[in-house]
């Protein structure tokens, strides 16, 4: 039976189950030949991939209630704490400026500069803060307070070419402001899903995790700590239901619904993996997963920085061509065996499976790489 002091395994295995299908839907051996499930909504609505960012944002905020928590008891107290917040959320946003930089040739005219690492760190930090100086009940108005201030920011906010509905691609106040401050330096020319306006609701979903691993830290029962996790989550369900009719389930511009929505979803999921690892003990499918899981960080900086670099390696051709060596490896090896769909799904799960292989090495010898 789970205590409040005993590190959740059920976590670590939400965390690398969400690192490996990270994995898998980041390197398809071609983008022409992706399933539905693993690509993201064009627009509005929400697919499993969809799934995965949040996933791991509402992980940092889970994991947030176990640290923060040991560490406000150490005698170093406060102030070490907000070091290591500041430490890590830079840490987290140069890496991700580094893999930004790096898959542009370290050109620094079209380098990108949002990203997931970026806005992780971002997210991290504005939680933390919000934790740290303010009680439970102004983390609750905090947290309601940024989605419907992010609802009104895109709805009742006045600028040049905004359209009759707020949130179309193309006359939105995020991308508005995106522009005015990233023009060049976004995921497309005009628009990026990690923007700067778009990140406020995602600190949300990061307090969602907070307050979840603050419920999992008391002093219940377990039946009443995963009983209070399903009906909370399936409220937030409803609740995001009901909003989509105002504010669209979207990911690329992380509405308040899509928050609601996913955060529901990623509160069902780990009251399934806490009642099923740490309560009942059925531990026998977690080997994988807590691999990924103990060095998520090296599997996403090491799988990004490989898959770039595959991607730049250019491979000629008899005909004078060249091809990427992802390319290449599909073409040669994967696409003749699967043909095109499942040969670019091959390519993605041995990808992960190589992974695998790489971090049970680090695994079996007890590194772990922390920020």
């Amino acid at each position: 039976m789970a205590t409040s002091s005993k590190r959740l395994t059920s976590l670590d295995f939400f965390r690398g189950l969400t690192m490996m299908f990270m994995v898998l839907v980041n390197n398809p051996g071609s983008w022409n030949y992706v399933f539905g499930p693993l690509e993201h909504s064009e627009w509005n609505g929400c697919t499993p991939t969809d799934l995965v960012f949040p996933f791991f944002l509402y992980i940092v905020g889970v994991a947030m209630a176990f640290s923060f928590a040991r560490r406000l008891q150490e005698s170093t107290g406060r102030w070490f704490l907000y070091w290591k917040i500041i430490r890590r959320t830079l840490i987290l946003i140069l890496l991700g400026f580094f893999l930004g930089l790096y898959g542009r040739k370290f050109n620094f005219h079209i380098v990108r500069i949002p990203g997931v690492l970026q806005r992780i760190g971002l997210c991290y930090f504005f939680a933390s803060m919000i934790v740290l100086h303010f009680k439970k009940k102004g983390q609750i108005i905090w947290s309601v307070g940024l989605l419907l201030g992010y609802w009104g920011l895109m709805v009742l906010v006045p600028f040049p070419g905004k359209g009759t509905n707020p949130w179309t691609l193309g006359s939105n106040f995020a991308q508005y402001v995106d522009n005015l401050l990233l023009k060049g330096h976004m995921w497309t020319p005009d628009f990026d899903p990690e923007g700067l306006i778009s990140t406020i609701p995602a600190i949300v979903t990061t307090l969602l995790g907070y307050f979840t691993g603050v419920w999992l830290r008391s002093k219940k029962e377990p039946l009443e700590k995963t009983n209070r996790m399903f009906i909370t989550a399936n409220i937030l369900l409803i609740f995001a239901i009901i909003w989509a009719h105002w504010m669209p389930i979207n990911k690329q511009l992380w509405t308040s619904s899509y928050v609601l929505y996913t955060g529901g979803f990623a509160i069902d999921f780990l009251a399934i993996s806490y009642w099923l690892i740490d309560v009942k003990g059925i531990r026998w499918f977690t080997p994988p997963f807590l691999v990924y899981g103990s060095n998520s960080i090296l599997a996403y900086v090491g799988s990004q920085f490989i898959a770039a670099t595959m991607f730049l390696w250019k491979v000629p051709l008899r005909d004078g061509t060249r091809i990427s060596l992802q390319g290449y490896i599909f073409s040669n090896v994967f696409q003749p065996v699967f043909g095109n769909w499942y040969g670019s799904l091959m390519f993605a799960i041995t990808y992960v499976l190589l992974w695998l292989g790489i971090l049970t090495i680090f695994y079996k010898k007890r590194i772990f790489i922390k920020i």
